[in-house]
């Protein structure tokens, strides 16, 4: 059943229907500037799935509404197909319509035709119902329909789906079940929303991608960004007012302040941060469930003193307590397996923790020692590093935090160890990207840690931080020997974590001493070249 067919002409369609806004009749996308730069970035991303967490009025709907338009009107050869959106109210639905019906006139040179019809949904139980709907046909022949709802027989389309402000669908995992099927013909499936809480599925989903569990490419906008990249400018457009910077910052603040005490709110509206992420990132019972008896933590602390001794004694004292407490336990590696590690550099106050993680044929990263350091100066840091990197059997990768003081030790280890090396400069971007995929090793039970007491306190340490994952900057509690700490151990297991994610460095050889040899990595003696005498094929033991 059809309902009657809306006039062709944008003016004389009903007021309630929305044409993308405030869109004005000679508004061509194709004009240098009328994109935002995150706009553009989101149209360049043709991942067959996509999603996008957004703070509100970024523009995105409006960008993901012009593709779809190019696509609906291209010819099969060229990649066209149906789109299928689906948006939590009926309202949204009119607003993406009016979008396309705007490109189609501008872009693809078409008068789209707006039509209004009754959509038969099927319910599980066999009954059906109908839904407001609306579409737009195109001469290739294709169409682009907005849908609303939540329709359960999406399973029968066909094409690209687009599900707008997903994290308010009452089922968005029945959702993207439903049609990811599409794939399988060619279909591509986008995801768009503002959040709607930590644990929400939409953002379980992002989560996922984040830790690699899934195949979704994540895009995230937020409303500074959009400020940032000319929103206001384009406000300034509409109104016929000029733009100037202050005026643009009273007109942001004015925004924000509107949520008043609601900050959790406005954060998560506009800077896509989603509320509930406070408090503690893992609890208890999952750090326990990976902490295993018997791996070693070993410890060194030095007094002030000793940085004010001779070198050569330093460097004695350095390799002999290398020999005696490192040696025993990188003698005993997996020469068959991969090995990766972490570095979390301090010089005084905190601690320097190396997190030495090996891979298991069941992809399961199992830490084999954590070395940790205090009040040691940076040139014995340096051989404990080169002491343990060096024997490790096929070392693959390893990440170094080279923030502040660390910059050095990360520099001469990367010349050491070339392209393996990974320099990490913590920033919120890093964060955000990478300490999920962390958090959800706990989760699956995918990493082995020594079961200490302050590798427990440091991983509780672990905070929801301004939206991010991170042990927050003035947190400090007493370790078990009644020294500061910083969650150290739980930052050089997420940097660990963080290499052994990273694409292997090829190499020609990697020096391992014979297991009936001393391990003397990182010293520069005679019996610390050995390696050189050996056969050519044992030398070629750490190819990758």
């Amino acid at each position: 059943m059809t309902a009657a067919v809306l006039s062709r002409d944008p003016d004389q369609l009903p007021g309630d229907l929305p044409r993308g806004g405030d869109i004005t009749p000679d508004l061509d996308p194709r004009v240098d500037g009328i994109l935002m730069e995150h706009q553009k970035t989101w149209l360049e991303d043709n991942s067959d799935l996509k999603i996008c967490e957004k703070g509100r009025r970024t523009g995105i709907t409006f960008a993901e509404a012009l593709d779809d338009t190019l696509v609906a009107a291209a010819s099969r050869t060229a990649g066209g197909m149906n789109v299928f959106y689906i948006g939590d109210t009926k309202e949204k639905g009119r607003e993406f319509i009016g979008y396309v019906a705007h490109f189609a006139k501008v872009i693809a040179g078409e008068l789209g035709k707006i039509e209004e019809f009754l959509f038969e949904d099927q319910q599980d139980d066999g009954t059906t119902r109908k839904i407001a709907a609306y579409r737009v046909q195109f001469a290739s022949g294709y169409r682009v329909e907005a849908l609303s709802s939540n329709p359960a027989n999406i399973r029968g389309l066909q094409g690209k789906v687009v599900i707008d402000e997903a994290a308010f669908h009452r089922d968005v995992r029945e959702v993207i079940d439903a049609v990811n099927a599409m794939l399988i013909w060619g279909g591509k499936v986008v995801m768009i929303s503002t959040h709607n809480g930590h644990l929400n599925p939409f953002n379980e989903v992002i989560r996922e991608a984040r830790a690699g569990k899934n195949a979704w490419k994540v895009h995230r906008y937020t409303f500074g960004d959009a400020v940032r990249n000319g929103l206001y400018v384009r406000v300034c457009q509409m109104r016929g007012t000029e733009w100037t910077q202050a005026g643009q910052k009273a007109w942001e603040a004015q925004i924000r302040g509107s949520y008043g005490a609601r900050d959790a709110a406005m954060k998560q509206e506009l800077d896509a941060i989603p509320s509930e992420m406070a408090g503690a990132a893992l609890t208890r019972v999952q750090i326990e469930a990976c902490l295993v008896r018997g791996i070693p933590f070993v410890r060194w602390h030095q007094p002030d003193a000793f940085k004010n001794a001779p070198e050569p004694d330093r460097r004695a004292e350095t390799e002999a307590w290398c020999k005696a407490h490192l040696r025993p336990v990188l003698k005993t590696l997996n020469p068959s397996r991969r090995h990766y590690f972490g570095e979390d550099f301090a010089r005084s106050g905190d601690a320097t923790d190396i997190v030495v993680l090996e891979e298991g044929e069941d992809l399961v990263r199992r830490a084999k020692i954590v070395v940790e350091m205090r009040n040691i100066p940076f040139q014995q840091q340096k051989q404990v590093l080169f002491y343990v990197v060096d024997a490790l059997p096929r070392f693959a990768k390893g990440a170094v935090d080279k923030t502040g003081n660390g910059g050095y030790l990360a520099e001469v280890a990367a010349q050491r160890y070339g392209a393996r090396i990974v320099e990490v400069s913590f920033s919120r971007a890093w964060y955000q990207e990478e300490m999920p995929p962390y958090i959800e090793a706990f989760t699956d039970r995918t990493i082995q840690l020594p079961a200490h007491a302050d590798i427990l306190s440091d991983h509780q340490a672990l905070q929801f931080d301004g939206g991010v994952i991170k042990v927050p900057d003035n947190f400090r509690f007493k370790g078990s020997d009644g020294l500061d700490r910083h969650g150290d151990t739980a930052i050089a297991g997420a940097l660990a974590w963080y290499a052994s994610r990273q694409k292997p460095s090829e190499i020609g050889y990697t020096p391992v001493p014979r297991r009936d040899q001393d391990i003397d990595a990182g010293n520069d003696d005679d019996e610390g070249r050995r390696w050189w005498t050996q056969p050519l094929g044992a030398r070629l033991r750490g190819i990758i």
